[in-house]
């Protein structure tokens, strides 16, 4: 059986790996007889040297031509979007004709939001201080790598999601590494991705693949000079070994690592509507079996009678449904592990915790309580994320309590607080609030986090450990293309000599300082999508 090619410098080619590696089919719990290499430190050095020759051509490109790329990509994407929902659905599990239906409109809507960005060049934010003939706007970075995850093979995929969308917008070549659950869908997409930068015109390098490497060489990789920065999106150990090699030379590198998305109740919201929201509860913690970044893994309630009831009826919907399919084995021990370390910390299992029950891999559905002194005492061990169709539900004995354990919690992407409609839990809504808000990227009301709409104004981050940085998201443009740019600054550069967007007659939209006062020239709004 032949080993599948990697793509470096515009070209597949044979891989001169001496390892190869098979994905499983999680449903059969199976390898597929697919074999794909383990890249060497040459196929690395090979694919950065390729991306510098790259990237001297694309910081001088046009953004309407790196537009046309990206544009390009997302109708190839398109035009193959059976095939690769496929194959994505044999390597994770997931609905072919269902969730990856939303979630390949999802991918090419990022790519066209992206060409839109690029194209208006809205991200780069230039600024001019007339009096002081100063001027500054963001610019391309240089090569990016992107590490993709295991849940989402297109939406967040190292060749295909928004890491790759923002870095590629910002005039960046990217060199993708598979996640090795679904490197065949990896695959496809870029061959789709190198056939639209042939269409288009792009320089060889502009995307590359490689689909594994060992640890060492990817901590070598984060380290490289050549490399200007990392986008990455998957386990927390895994991630802070890359953060502290990029960190080691002073590289940027943007991680989504881990989350467990506390959600608060309040008495009134409970005394309302419990039943419905255990509903939601369930619905959001089982959906994709739990294998969601914004999965809601963290819920406090208030310990009366209402709360006994709402995790009766938690309990009682998540024994009722369908125990769903984990994208792996290791998916499955993690789990479990996760489960092990919440028990050991005080938590009581009130359903599941124990492996099978499903097709393939998986894990019955967990519903674990404790009480919140308990959690006060272990709030270290008892935020550890269960990645899966699992919850805990955490007792506080009143509003101040409930405020110490927010006070505990580490950064988190989301946080979310339902309050009854009628203004009564208001008071204890603005005790928490604040402190909720501190911890957490994305702020909802009377809602589960699941859903990450692709918004401009979405942030899809968070204090660490959610992200590396809580300045940035993963999802929006423009955004999220800035993680990849560098501020550029020019003091008493001849007008001729300044990147166009930064000469007075340029009519994008820039801030100007005039005598004092801040004004912006004639906007010009990105094409609608």
């Amino acid at each position: 059986m032949a080993t599948h090619q990697v793509l470096i410098a515009g070209q597949w080619r044979d891989s001169d790996a001496t390892q190869t590696f098979q994905a499983s089919d999680p449903r059969a719990a199976t390898l597929i007889p697919e074999d794909y290499p383990v890249s060497s430190w040459a196929e690395c050095e090979a694919a950065l040297d390729a991306a510098g020759a790259a990237y001297t051509e694309l910081r001088e490109m046009p953004g309407e031509k790196i537009a046309a790329f990206l544009e390009a990509y997302a109708t190839r994407i398109d035009a193959r979007s059976e095939e690769i929902r496929t194959l994505a659905a044999q390597e994770t599990a997931l609905p072919a004709e269902t969730r990856l239906v939303g979630e390949l409109a999802r991918t090419t809507g990022q790519l066209r939001a992206a060409a839109a960005a690029t194209r208006s060049s809205a991200w780069q934010m230039p600024i001019i201080d007339s009096a002081n003939n100063i001027r500054s706007c963001f610019a391309p970075l240089g090569p990016v790598a992107v590490f993709g995850p295991n849940n989402f093979p297109l939406a967040f995929g190292s060749i295909s999601g928004g890491d790759f969308a923002a870095a590629i917008a910002a005039g960046n070549p990217v060199i993708g590494k598979a996640n090795s659950m679904h490197p065949g869908t990896t695959r496809l997409l870029a061959e789709e991705a190198q056939l639209a930068a042939e269409e288009t015109g792009m320089p060889a390098g502009t995307v590359q693949l490689i689909y594994r490497t060992s640890h060492s060489d990817g901590e070598k990789l984060a380290r490289d000079p050549r490399l200007a920065a990392i986008g990455y999106t998957g386990s927390r150990n895994a991630g802070l070994v890359l953060k502290q090699a990029a960190d080691s030379v002073g590289k940027p590198i943007y991680l989504e690592l881990s989350s467990v998305n506390p959600i608060v109740i309040l008495p009134g919201a409970l005394k309302e509507r419990g039943n419905e929201i255990a509903g939601e509860l369930t619905g959001s913690c089982l959906m994709g079996s739990g294998q969601f970044c914004t999965n809601p893994g963290l819920i406090i309630v208030q310990n009366d009678d209402d709360g006994k009831q709402f995790i009766e009826s938690v309990a009682s919907q998540f024994s009722e449904q369908p125990v769903g399919t984990l994208f792996s084995l290791s998916g499955q021990n993690g789990l479990q592990s996760a489960i092990d370390t919440l028990t050991t910390a005080g938590a009581t299992l009130v359903c599941g915790g124990t492996t099978g029950g499903g097709e393939g891999y998986s894990f019955s559905n967990t519903v674990l309580t404790v009480e919140g002194n308990q959690f006060l005492s272990h709030a270290e061990q008892l935020q550890t994320e269960a990645f899966g169709s699992s919850t805990l539900i955490v007792v506080s004995d009143s509003i101040e309590q409930t405020k110490a354990i927010i006070e505990s919690l580490e950064g988190n992407l989301t946080g979310c607080i339902y309050s009854a409609s009628d203004s009564t839990d208001d008071e204890h809504y603005n005790q928490i609030a604040p402190e909720l808000r501190q911890r957490v990227g994305r702020l909802l009301n009377d809602q589960m986090p699941t859903g990450v709409a692709v918004s401009a104004a979405m942030n899809h981050g968070g204090p660490f450990p959610a992200t590396g940085h809580p300045g940035f998201t993963a999802v929006g443009m423009p955004g999220a293309i800035t993680r990849f740019a560098m501020l550029q600054c020019f003091d008493h550069v001849r007008s001729h000599r300044l990147p166009a967007i930064l000469q007075d007659a340029n009519p994008n939209q820039a801030w100007r300082l005039i005598d004092g006062e801040w004004s912006q020239s004639d906007v010009v709004s990105a094409p609608a999508e």
